[in-house]
């Protein structure tokens, strides 16, 4: 089934290039390049970019809202995403499995125009790839993209520069702060993958994680937006199929599964060497996670939070 997960989101950026003020975002016209929208770089953006932001990554195939949840003792706002789509949603558009390198220039990259160059291994193996004539994407990075960035990422998907749309936000930003935290259900489904399990199994998805406090540097925005989803995050996922698979599978799934969990992230990424290829891949999934198994209902939880580790992230102990 292809979606056109691209022209979905080009249609969340006509909402956005209508009224730009009510996201307070900027949008920038590069000279033979497409539309460049700035939602936290020099932008000051805000709550509504953030879920715009999110949403776009999800090319429109999930619901994205705050909701309210506890963090210790505290009453704490926390990003609820949900989507009945979470093989398309999140792993052939959100999943940030690109990093886009050019000159020096650097970028995690997401979004559905991952779909039209389908050069990571995920999408051979589950057989998805996107023709499209407009490409959509979204940069994690502290600095707007040039040409040449927006001439790269057009060569690779073979489209013209003029048809690429990119939304730019750093992780120290309320908007790029909001849209990594609505990856909850995302690191789950990406955890399954590379589990082996089939994650066509996987007919819906609910997720939350505690809304980090935006940090004043990427660097720390890293650690307190990894720590709400490795500490915090809570994820349901509603499959198909046997229970003794799921049985088998569950307690694999959550970040506590990980030798180095227990740690605040910004510890195991110094101790890394600030390489996230050195961390332990396992480590990158929810808290805590619940199969609802739709054919037989039976329920399988597994992890927990740990709501001690994101009070000390946060500065709040």
């Amino acid at each position: 089934m292809n979606l056109e997960l691209n022209e979905l989101a080009a249609q969340l950026v006509e909402d956005v290039v209508e009224s730009p003020q009510d996201f307070r975002i900027v949008t920038h016209e590069l000279p033979g390049c497409g539309l460049l929208l700035d939602f936290g770089v020099d932008a000051e953006g805000g709550l509504e970019a953030g879920a715009m932001l999110a949403s776009i990554c999800l090319a429109g195939l999930a619901d994205v809202s705050l909701t309210s949840g506890q963090l210790g003792s505290l009453h704490w706002p926390h990003v609820c995403i949900q989507t009945d789509y979470p093989v398309a949603a999140c792993l052939f558009s959100q999943y940030a499995g690109w990093q886009i390198s050019v000159g020096k220039y650097f970028a995690m990259g997401s979004g559905p125009m991952r779909a039209a160059v389908a050069s990571e291994p995920l999408f051979d193996k589950l057989w998805y790839r996107e023709e499209t004539d407009k490409l959509i994407g979204v940069l994690e990075t502290a600095k707007l993209p040039d040409a040449e960035v927006f001439e790269y990422i057009a060569e690779k998907a073979g489209v013209s520069p003029t048809d690429v749309i990119l939304a730019v936000a750093p992780t120290s930003s309320m908007a790029g702060n909001y849209q990594v935290l609505a990856r909850s259900v995302e690191t789950a489904m990406h955890k399954l993958y590379e589990l082996g399990f089939d994650v066509n199994r996987v007919r819906s998805g609910y997720g939350v994680a505690p809304l980090a406090p935006v940090a004043k540097n990427d660097l720390e925005g890293i650690g307190r937006t990894n720590d709400a989803i490795l500490y915090g995050g809570r994820v349901t996922l509603f499959v198909n199929g046997d229970d003794e698979s799921l049985a088998e599978i569950a307690p694999q799934v959550p970040s506590v599964s990980s030798p180095a969990y227990g740690q605040p992230f910004l510890k195991i990424f110094e101790e890394a060497g600030r390489d996230f290829y050195k961390i332990d891949p396992m480590l990158f999934s929810p808290a805590e996670v619940v199969f609802h198994n739709l054919e037989t209902g039976r329920v399988h939880v597994a992890g927990r939070a740990a709501p001690e580790i994101l009070l000390a992230s946060f500065g709040l102990s």
